[in-house]
């Protein structure tokens, strides 16, 4: 109990040692801030008056502003009397100007002639600002480069520079300018790209007629050159570019296109052989109708053969002799004319199924992604239709050289019914 007293006791003494000291901390605290009262007091009264000075300036130079507005609302009032007219003529100058730079900006007349409309941007933001006025050195320069613009347009000019080829690089390459429509490089139709200023092939040359044009108008010295020219200075060839060739055309086909052709590949090659044999058997014929010596080397003497080898049967017997004789040969004649006529049906048959499933393909893709692309069902359409077209392809020149080798056999046919015919009469008339 005794030690617990004598804790206490130091624990409440130490407390009043701590209070004391705080109070004393405390006391010279607010000594010091009294004693800096008057020093605080100074600088309020300094802000004060430098606040004072400043609403007075703020004041004057307001009333400054309002005298400056004044001054330059006449000031501009008076410009506008002066300038009369000449203000409408500038509003035109600044329209003109702005309008011929974006049309330098698309003419190809550009890529000879560079730099043209920086001049016209810098004229027509100078004229956009009300404190700056043109010269006449300005209008004149707007009125030469327009005239310079439409006198080139009349102009097919040979100049040198750099082309970006279709691997890639660039070259530096003789250009041919034919006005503000095409250019054209090495025989092949060139682009102007305005926003680089830079000169390239195009990644799709037109068909062969039309880059003939162009290298014979590179190649020409003087004189009239016919050339294919686009009046629309690139639209119409850049339409004509993506159009897809007969090849492509025929790849569009796909497998019943291919198969179409496949099939119109044998029916040529069957013709053309039958053109050939018909020939060469129409041939030894004529020779031997006009011999008396009986060949066995072609139909017409093996038919003539019968009477020799029956030479004492009745007429009726040597018709049927005759009759299985040209039998025999009618076989030889006709050969594969048949296999002809069925590609000549079977071609159109096959490219109406290929229309029909590419049709089905067409609507499943409308079905999947809607009509809002009028290209999706135009170009779906369209490669549909190309197997119709292979097969009419095929088969309008299979029907006539069917019809012109069926014409040509029946004839040597006819011929051998004819000898065979005379043959029977003869025979005829000695058993009479």
């Amino acid at each position: 109990m005794a030690d617990t007293a004598l804790d206490l006791d130091s624990l409440l003494k130490t407390l009043e040692a701590g209070q004391a000291k705080q109070s004393a901390q405390n006391q010279q605290r607010e000594a010091d801030f009294i004693a800096r009262q008057s020093e605080q007091a100074a600088l309020l009264s300094q802000t004060r008056a430098r606040r004072e000075e400043m609403i007075s300036n703020s004041q004057r130079l307001e009333g400054q502003f309002e005298q400056n507005e004044i001054e330059l609302a006449n000031a501009t009032e008076l410009l506008s009397k002066r300038m009369g007219s000449l203000k409408e003529l500038f509003g035109v100058l600044q329209q003109v100007s702005g309008d011929t730079k974006n049309k330098f900006a698309t003419s190809i007349v550009s890529a000879e002639l560079p730099g043209r409309g920086e001049f016209m941007d810098q004229l027509a933001q100078k004229m956009g600002s009300s404190s700056k006025l043109a010269s006449i050195e300005d209008i004149e320069t707007v009125w030469y480069e327009l005239q310079r613009e439409m006198t080139e347009q009349g102009k097919v000019k040979h100049f040198t520079t750099d082309v970006i080829v279709s691997g890639g690089d660039k070259v530096k390459q003789d250009v041919v300018r034919v006005g503000a429509f095409n250019l054209i490089s090495n025989g092949k139709y060139l682009e102007y790209n305005a926003f680089t200023d830079t000169l390239s092939e195009l990644s799709r040359q037109p068909v062969a007629r039309y880059l003939t044009s162009a290298a014979n108008l590179q190649n020409a010295d003087s004189g009239f050159v016919d050339f294919a020219l686009d009046p629309t200075g690139g639209s119409i060839l850049g339409l004509l570019v993506q159009a897809p060739d007969t090849s492509e055309q025929v790849h569009q086909g796909g497998t019943v296109g291919y198969v179409i052709l496949a099939v119109g590949l044998i029916g040529l090659l069957i013709s053309i052989e039958r053109f050939i044999a018909l020939f060469i058997i129409g041939g030894k014929m004529r020779r031997q109708l006009k011999s008396d010596v009986i060949r066995e080397d072609n139909p017409l003497g093996r038919v003539m053969k019968v009477k020799e080898q029956f030479p004492h049967v009745a007429y009726d017997t040597l018709e049927l002799k005759l009759s299985e004789a040209i039998l025999r040969e009618m076989p030889k004649i006709t050969r594969n004319l048949t296999f002809i006529k069925i590609i000549s049906v079977v071609a159109p048959l096959l490219g109406l199924l290929g229309t029909v499933t590419g049709m089905i393909n067409t609507f499943q893709a409308i079905t999947l992604f809607g009509t809002g692309d009028p290209k999706l069902m135009a170009g779906g359409i369209s490669q549909a239709l190309v197997t119709t077209v292979l097969g009419l392809v095929v088969a309008i020149p299979t029907v006539f050289l069917y019809t012109i080798l069926n014409t040509r056999s029946k004839n040597l046919l006819l011929i051998l019914q004819e000898q065979s015919a005379g043959i029977i009469a003869e025979r005829s008339e000695k058993g009479a």
